[in-house]
């Protein structure tokens, strides 16, 4: 982006907000009544990693410059079935202490309105309600300010002493270490499979009693114990269930959750066979043992450098978890 590029084009007027499911942190919002402030839409989803680490930026701009005019809003388009779920945007809402409107879109209705693909994506739209620039994915986040203060100035706002924000995410907000990434999104539910290692061969919808080769080449995983494959998650049926993965990246993420609400589901976490140490996500101890407890994403490795090929494997204590995709950062 230019100075004088890109900000002098128009990408349409901001679409309508119909077909809304629900409202957080607001009353019902409209694109007519926006006119007049900078809005900035970021679509999103609560158990994307790509969005959480975008989060610590968009908050911050809320704070630094909802008084100067700007509007943040929220859409939460679900990705996964229990991403519906009002109680679990909301405790997400809450627990990621997001303070901006958040707009819930459980039937793609603004999603689609927007001709939007991508979780994250952030749209820029002026005081008039045209669209003016956009953002798919995380990263460029001061391109995103400058764009941010340059419709606020073209508003009448007067940012002589607004310096630019310093957002550093922490934990499952940390920029990824991308140099050492080379493993990328492994979904469990058969829709999205790739990779599956398991020699009995993935089963779709019905029980089957897996085993974990004995070695797991690079980017591809495996289940040990009885489990039922649906289109969207892996669900165990009884304890002492595994999976197991071999990957190359500083974090592992799991999106899992109980089958039942309210119920826990311990677990244990191995890297290379022993407890991860030093390399615990926040979700675990040193020890590797954790609970799930609620539907979201858990972090489970964070290791140090030196990044190698390593072999993950998590072993459920209980039965009745729903594991759903890998994430990696």
């Amino acid at each position: 982006m230019t100075r004088t590029g890109l900000l002098r084009r128009t990408e349409g007027r901001m679409p309508a907000l119909d077909g809304a499911t629900g409202w957080l942190n607001t009353e019902p919002l409209t694109t007519e009544g926006l006119r007049g402030r900078v809005v900035v839409v970021q679509f999103w989803t609560y158990t994307c990693i790509n969005w959480l680490r975008t989060l610590a930026y968009v908050r911050a701009w809320d704070e630094q410059y909802s008084d100067k005019g700007l509007v943040v809003l929220g859409v939460h388009t679900p990705e996964f079935s229990f991403e519906r779920d009002l109680d679990n945007v909301r405790r997400a809402v809450q627990s990621m202490g997001i303070p901006y409107p958040v707009v819930l879109d459980s039937d793609y209705a603004i999603w689609e309105a927007f001709a939007n693909h991508y979780w994250p994506a952030l749209y820029f739209v002026d005081a008039t309600g045209h669209i003016r620039h956009h953002r798919f994915g995380e990263g460029d986040f001061q391109q995103s300010e400058t764009v941010i203060r340059r419709l606020l100035a073209e508003a009448g706002a007067d940012l002589d002493d607004s310096p630019f924000v310093t957002a550093a995410g922490e934990g499952l907000e940390a920029a990824a270490d991308w140099d050492d990434l080379e493993t990328g999104e492994t979904y469990l539910g058969y829709d999205r499979a790739d990779g599956f290692a398991s020699p009995e061969g993935l089963a779709t919808d019905e029980r089957r009693t897996y085993t974990v080769p004995e070695r797991l080449r690079l980017n591809h995983w495996a289940l040990s114990g009885k489990w039922t494959v649906d289109s969207e998650s892996a669900a165990l049926h009884e304890a002492g269930g595994r999976v197991a993965c071999r990957f190359h990246a500083r974090d592992v993420h799991l999106v899992m959750g109980p089958v039942v609400r309210g119920a826990t589901v311990p677990f244990r976490v191995r890297l290379d066979g022993e407890p991860p140490g030093p390399a615990s996500g926040s979700d675990v101890d040193g020890e590797g043992n954790g609970v799930v407890s609620e539907q979201r994403l858990y972090q489970l490795i964070r290791q140090p450098r030196p990044i190698a090929d390593r072999q993950f494997e998590i072993e459920f204590l209980a039965p009745d978890v729903a594991a759903v995709v890998f994430t990696f950062g």
